[in-house]
């Protein structure tokens, strides 16, 4: 038998049934016979969708392999190697911390696979050996017979056989609001929705073949994504000062040995010196930091599952937005009802609403009970009584209900406008050009417009007027598109809606640019190549038989298309068919605020695409068919009503209404960036002014300035510090901000030479003093403990230390608590030489002094070499 996976879902559209049949190998009355069912369970599998995937214990061992825990598992050995077991401890906690974060972001990805395939498990009605029986949806197979009905969940891709019609909700594919309606060799998708009718139906593909699997290995494919810039810039920054820090200690080590120096104490020495330059503690700190961000978060009903997206979201400067359920109430609404010829609005309301059922679920009868409750409270439709209720056709394209009153009878219509103005006869030409009109107007701007009429008894019809229907914004949702704005972050909304429905709600929230649909950018309409195609043929031809008429040439064109048509559906061609360069599709994304018609690659393709062009991209949506770009894009948001599957995939989730917290993040992720970048630039500049200190000092005057004792003890009071630092007071940026990784080094080297010049001179003076070595050494470590710390409150802001915001009481009593702690044990003689107060004083004095001096260094790199303001938008958080 020929393998069906080599023909696509849609290559079955609209195929005559024997055809199907024929190409299945299935008796229409019979159905598959269990052997049947257990060779092509064999030949293509269960319809289910299987991934390979690691064990536990697997993905947890691959969090201990990688730059980072190597960083890490190193300082853990050397700490053993000098006996330093309190520090081979803590670094080996912050070890399994950096681990357990990144296997939980994992295992969140795995969720999202799991919540996609978890929809297909159902029981379904079959046809095998000629009896229908209740099989589970995973046991199906290509060219089984099975039964829909309304509520199913298509259990895979198949061709509806008999039947009137089917209503299926696609929008777990393709994000359409409104049900599409089916008939008789249609093609259904897997895990879409029947919402009315019942048909019987072919299967033609199953499980890794349905259209719904794209959607699955979207995600998954998305779930391997490169190093988040977080990530990057830990790697960068670890690299940097492990390179330098290992630098320095060869030339220590060379030097020592070089000088007949002891071996035990130069090597304890220098491995002392490596554990305390490596940043063991740079990734769980800005873990600490990025975690109290969300916690705040939490607060406004904001859940953040993978803490580095508040990183991300500091930089987000394109925000991607589904637009049903997202930007929208994900509810059809009654607007401005259009009544004909005099006809009162509750009248026509009234008619709509008695041609109607309230027991339906329909989407488009809903809002008209809604609003007749809202607005016409003293309406007497309930009063009426529906003796015959005809329900909705597809081929007739209305409803219509026998309604009485007491003594009153009447007969009212609702549908398409055509079809009930066709009912009414006594509609003259001026006033059916005008109702087109209007109708042509509404349909233009994305409207599901009605049409209603009524029959008094004994009376013609008589017709009522219009009701567009929409699905309206959120209160919010302009509100939050203009603060975005605001804060630099541009909106672009993608929904797989009609380009008429997705530029009237653009336009409701102020996305006025322009709006192209999907097939537009993706190469997915072939009707272009495919005339290109034919052209091409009949030259070709012609040339190579001039005695042909061009309409023999024609003719020949056409067959080379139908034997085209049989390799691959022109009509819906792979993206690589695209002729579109794809500099110059990167080009057009940038100007389109409006994508409509997508599926849910198309939303992949664009996030991807945009991400390509350097954006750090946001995205929000609701749906399964979301859950691709979700996972995809650098920050994902699930909003409340959003599915277990988009929740899944998502980084935040959204837990009350409404989008405003959306900017809430934004803001709030600025702060957490701002304090993150205030650390990095402290942990690199306090390495440089050590390490490289330490190395000259040692090269150049054979002198030791600290021992390795207060390496350690220097090590153990920065820590409470650079941890209260999450806590501390800042700015945020008016605009998206993201890693400069020059910058940083600039900044930060130029502070850690500056310590290191500071340290030198004070160095030269105590040695004028006639110091012993002891003290000297003791001096030099109060100085570098306070001058350290004072390194903090350099970095935390891009002004001057006294312009607000102030720093947190946290960071001064954190602070200022460890620098008298240093001193008291440099005056009282703890573990070190004792000094007097009085150079304890002056080491106070000399580290403010460099402490002003280091802020002008920071003001003017940033005014002449960054181009910078000393000032930025003064909140705090």
């Amino acid at each position: 038998m020929t393998s069906l996976f080599q023909k696509a879902t849609d290559d079955f559209a609209h195929q005559p049934i024997a055809e199907t049949f024929n190409s299945l190998n299935v008796d229409a009355s019979h159905g598959l016979s269990d052997a049947e069912v257990h060779q092509r369970q064999l030949d293509y599998g269960l319809n289910q969708i299987i991934n390979q995937e690691e064990s536990a214990l697997r993905r947890i061992l691959k969090r201990f392999w990688g730059p980072i825990p190597w960083m890490i598992e190193i300082a853990a050995i050397l700490s053993a190697a000098v006996g330093k077991w309190e520090d081979f401890i803590i670094i080996s906690i912050l070890l399994l911390i950096n681990a357990g974060l990144d296997f939980f972001q994992e295992h969140r990805a795995l969720n999202a696979l799991n919540a996609l395939k978890s929809q297909l498990d159902t029981q379904v009605r079959v046809l095998r050996d000629g009896r229908t029986q209740s099989v589970r949806s995973q046991e199906l197979v290509p060219g089984d017979i099975i039964r829909l009905r309304m509520g199913d969940l298509v259990p895979a891709d198949v061709q509806l056989l008999t039947g009137d019609y089917l209503s299926i909700d696609e929008s777990s594919l393709t994000g359409e609001s409104l049900a599409v309606s089916k008939r008789s060799t249609d093609v259904a998708y897997a895990n879409t929705i029947i919402r009315q009718g019942e048909m019987d139906a072919i299967v033609v593909n199953t499980g890794h073949q349905t259209r719904f699997n794209s959607v699955v290995s979207l995600v998954a494919s998305a779930s391997a994504n490169e190093h988040s810039h977080f990530q990057r810039m830990v790697l960068q920054i670890g690299h940097f000062l492990i390179l330098l820090s290992l630098a320095m200690v060869v030339l220590i080590v060379i030097t020592g040995l070089s000088r007949h120096e002891d071996m035990l104490e130069l090597a304890r020495f220098a491995l002392v010196l490596l554990v305390a330059a490596i940043p063991v503690a740079l990734p769980a700190v800005l873990s600490v930091t990025m975690a109290v961000g969300a916690y705040k978060l939490a607060k406004h009903k904001a859940i953040v599952t993978k803490l580095t997206a508040i990183e991300e979201l500091a930089g987000v400067d394109i925000f991607c937005s589904d637009k049903t359920g997202t930007l929208t109430k994900n509810e059809m609404h009654v607007m401005e009802i259009l009544p004909f010829d005099g006809n009162g609005e509750a009248e026509l309301i009234r008619a709509a609403v008695l041609a109607s059922r309230s027991e339906n679920t329909d989407p488009i009868e809903i809002p008209l009970f809604r609003h007749i409750k809202d607005n016409y409270p003293e309406s007497d439709w309930s009063a009426w009584q529906q003796t015959h209720f005809t329900a909705f056709d597809p081929s007739k394209k209305y409803t219509a209900a026998q309604v009485q009153k007491a003594d009153e009878k009447m007969e009212v219509f609702k549908g398409a406008p055509q079809v009930i103005m066709a009912m009414v006869a006594n509609l003259s030409d001026s006033e059916i050009n005008t109702l087109n009109q209007q109708i042509n107007l509404l349909a233009s701007k994305g409207y599901r417009t009605l049409a209603v009429a009524q029959q008094r008894e004994g009376q013609p019809h008589q017709f009522l007027g219009l009701i567009p229907l929409i699905d309206p914004p959120r209160d919010d949702s302009k509100q939050v598109i203009d603060e975005m704005r605001q804060r630099g972050v541009e909106v672009k909304m993608i929904t797989g809606d009609n380009i008429a429905i997705a530029r009237e709600i653009g336009h409701m929230l102020g996305l006025n640019k322009r709006a192209v649909q999907s097939k537009q950018i993706t190469g997915k309409s072939g009707q272009e190549i495919k005339e290109l195609a034919s052209g091409l043929a009949q030259a070709i031809y012609k040339r190579l038989n001039p005695e042909v008429s061009y309409k023999q040439a024609k003719q020949f064109a056409d067959e080379v298309m139908t034997d085209l048509d049989t390799i691959y559906d022109t009509s819906l061609l792979e993206t690589e068919f695209i002729h579109t360069h794809e500099s110059a599709l990167l080009d057009m994304l940038e100007s389109i605020e409006i994508f409509a018609e997508v599926l849910p690659e198309d939303k992949y393709m664009i996030v991807d695409a945009l991400q390509k062009s350097d954006h750090i991209v946001g995205m929000t949506g609701d749906g399964v068919n979301d859950a691709p770009a979700l996972r995809k894009a650098d920050c994902g948001f699930a909003v409340s009503n959003a599915t277990d599957a988009a929740r899944a995939a998502a980084d935040i989730i959204l837990t009350a209404p409404g989008l405003s917290v959306i900017n809430q993040a934004i803001e709030q992720a600025r702060f957490t960036f701002e304090r993150m970048k205030s650390y990095a630039t402290f942990r690199i500049a306090e390495t440089i002014r050590i390490i490289l200190f330490m190395t000259l000092s040692i090269l150049i005057f054979e002198f030791y300035p600290i021992t390795a004792l207060m390496i350690i003890l220097l090590a153990l009071l920065n820590d409470l510090p650079i941890l209260t630092i999450a806590y501390d007071n800042t700015y945020q940026s008016p605009t998206p901000v993201r890693w400069n990784m020059h910058e940083l080094f600039i900044l930060s080297s130029a502070l850690g030479l500056a310590g290191v010049c500071a340290s030198f001179l004070l160095y030269l003076f105590l040695r004028e003093q006639n110091l012993d070595t002891d003290t000297i050494q003791t001096l030099i470590f109060l100085k570098l403990l306070i001058a350290g710390h004072s390194t903090i409150f350099v970095t935390r802001n891009n002004g001057w230390f006294w312009q607000k915001p102030w720093p947190s009481p946290f960071l001064l009593a954190a602070t200022l608590g460890t620098e008298i702690i240093g001193t008291l044990m440099a005056v009282n003689g703890i573990f070190i030489t004792a000094v007097s107060w009085e150079y304890a004083g002056f080491m106070w004095l000399y580290a403010l002094i460099w402490f002003v001096i280091d802020n002008a260094i920071k003001i003017g790199i940033q005014r002449f070499i960054f181009n910078q303001p000393s000032t930025k938008t003064k909140l705090t958080a």
